[in-house]
């Protein structure tokens, strides 16, 4: 096993790199450095910067408009556009839905949404949780029911992060009834302007809207809007489930975030504190071993070999990471951390006055909002059954 970067590779990043620093909007990347609140523009007007470039469907094979780089070239890319404080790429739309629409839509489907996603200009929501069907995603209610050339939706999803800027949305949707849940489930998407969509903010405990109730009365759907096939959709819900385990692991916000935890650390005086620096050590090691083991997947696949099915495992890490180095970042800032006045964060205000202890505002915010991570996209819990299971069988 080697995981040592080659040459080309390592050219390949320099590239990466020097574009980034080029193009990225300095206010943008100011905001994510510090854990300022992105806007709507901002992520829009990021996305639609790579995919001018043709980098915002950077997984994509050639074939379907992506640039067809290798599972090496990928991870690159998120490590420096990560590290140079580049947001999130969105990842409903151009990591999730776009690889079930190339599996498994048809040619006017690929034709149809694919280059709105590759371009940054359609923002997709995900449509999967439900009141009382989220771990057990396969208990959802939500109905889908054919009538002529139309599918007609009662129902409602909830925690749609996001979605009350998105322009369409995929949902799960239930068309049967017979036999186990799964196999009555569909896959379908929506224009969110349809009647009968109504989009309800939900505030979370950082004052923030981030997720949303979506509401379905008597939202008609063209049946074209099906991708692949009735009551398939569990299938392609497994295939969607495995790019958003993935993709939450970030270990390339990890090292990025850690970086900021030193620097407040050091900014508050923590770091001369032996038992912190333990602490941030050990965090250090586990960002390490998350990357080690991103990277086993990664010469895994260049090597030619099944790449390793730990997509479970990587949301476990990944997940618990983010919470450890928001806790940290608390506890560096003590109580110049706690305050969190949202309208003074807004207008800029950092605690950067005489005296005071710059960057701290955001830290209750980032903390809050991160104990979301061990739960969405699969809970922790049951991800660590799926992988005993896949170990112990």
């Amino acid at each position: 096993m080697d995981l040592a970067f080659t040459p080309e590779e390592q050219k390949f990043r320099e590239e990466v790199r020097a574009w980034v620093a080029e193009n990225l909007p300095k206010e943008i990347s100011h905001k994510v450095h510090n854990a300022l609140e992105l806007t709507r523009d901002d992520l829009q007007n990021w996305a639609k910067i790579l995919g001018k470039k043709g980098w915002l469907g950077y997984g994509w094979p050639k074939q379907f408009g992506g640039p067809g780089w290798t599972a090496v070239q990928k991870h690159l890319f998120e490590e420096e556009t990560a590290l140079a404080g580049a947001p999130r790429i969105i990842p409903f739309g151009p990591v999730m839905v776009a690889p079930v629409i190339m599996a498994f839509g048809n040619a006017e489907q690929h034709k149809r949404f694919l280059p709105g996603i590759a371009s940054g200009e359609v923002w997709w929501s995900q449509g999967y949780s439900e009141p009382g069907s989220g771990s057990d995603l396969a208990s959802l209610r939500t109905r889908a029911e054919r009538k002529g050339d139309k599918y007609i939706i009662n129902g409602q999803k909830t925690w749609t992060t996001l979605g009350q800027y998105g322009d369409w949305m995929f949902n799960l949707v239930r068309t049967s009834t017979e036999g186990k849940p799964q196999t009555g489930i569909s896959f379908i998407v929506l224009d969110m302007k349809s009647p009968g969509v109504t989009v309800r903010p939900i505030k979370l405990m950082d004052g923030g809207f981030e997720v949303n109730d979506v509401f379905f009365d008597n939202v008609e759907v063209p049946v074209e809007n099906l991708i692949g096939e009735e009551n398939k959709g569990w299938t392609y819900a497994k295939h969607l489930l495995s790019h958003e385990r993935t993709n939450i692991a970030d270990v390339n916000r990890a090292k990025r975030e850690l970086e900021r935890l030193k620097r407040i650390a050091r900014q508050e005086g923590v770091m001369d504190d032996a038992r912190f620096r333990d602490e941030i050590a050990k965090l250090e090691v586990d960002v390490v071993a998350l990357e080690m083991l991103v990277l086993r997947v990664l010469s895994a696949e260049k090597s030619g070999k099944n790449p390793l099915d730990i997509a479970g495992l990587l949301k476990i890490r990944g997940s618990e990471i983010q919470q450890r180095y928001s806790e940290l970042m608390m506890l560096a800032g003590g109580p110049y951390s706690l305050p969190l006045i949202r309208e003074a964060m807004e207008a800029g205000w950092q605690g950067d006055f005489p005296g005071g202890h710059p960057n701290l505002a955001p830290l209750a915010s980032t903390y809050f909002n991160m104990r979301k991570t061990t739960i969405y996209g699969g809970s922790n819990e049951v991800q660590r059954n799926i992988v005993a299971q896949t170990v112990l069988g």
